[in-house]
């Protein structure tokens, strides 16, 4: 006899049960990845979230970021005020 034809009713009904919660769990998690509303509003929350941790408490220390980051890489921040200047230039010459 093989090992299936030896268990009992009982056993036979818990494993039963054991598989059919499994497949509950089954069709709920592809539920979960079908529904692309609640993925997106998930996603959305996630971005506010990591958005509210790197957003600066106060405006004085978004400035204090902003000049710690220009003196440990000054070149864009040259760069950026040299196209400044001749931007201004350029409009003043053509008028």
């Amino acid at each position: 006899m093989s090992p299936e034809q030896e268990k009992t009713p009982a056993e036979i009904r818990a494993e039963i049960d054991r598989t059919r919660e499994e497949l509950g769990d089954t069709v709920e998690s592809l539920a979960e990845k079908t529904d692309v509303k609640a993925q997106a509003k998930a996603k959305v929350e996630d971005v506010k979230a990591k958005a509210k941790e790197a957003a600066p408490e106060s405006p004085q220390e978004g400035v204090q970021q902003a000049q710690a980051l220009v003196k440990q890489n000054p070149k864009p921040a040259a760069i950026v005020g040299g196209l400044l200047v001749l931007f201004v230039l350029w409009r003043l010459l053509r008028k």
